[in-house]
């Protein structure tokens, strides 16, 4: 028998530095391993500080989309 994988959008449009890291960060401590977690923000800074909170965490970044001031992150969850 095999675990489920979960997948998990975070919706942080209109939430401003630092809070969508934060949020990205307590989100992901709720994951197993293999988890996906999406997160949608607004914040041109999440560009800079979402795949840095990746690289810190061990996670892996596996898509980073922007359109229309839209900014959306695909981060699979890799460690507990």
């Amino acid at each position: 028998m095999t675990a489920e994988l979960t997948s998990i959008s975070l919706d942080l449009r209109g939430l401003l530095c630092p809070l969508p890291a934060l949020r990205t960060r307590k989100a992901l401590r709720k994951l197993s391993p293999g988890d996906l977690l999406v997160v949608e923000c607004t914040d041109p800074l999440a560009v800079i500080d979402i795949p840095h909170l990746v690289r810190q965490t061990g996670d892996i970044l596996e898509r980073q989309d922007a359109m229309d001031g839209l900014y959306l992150f695909h981060i699979r969850r890799n460690q507990p």
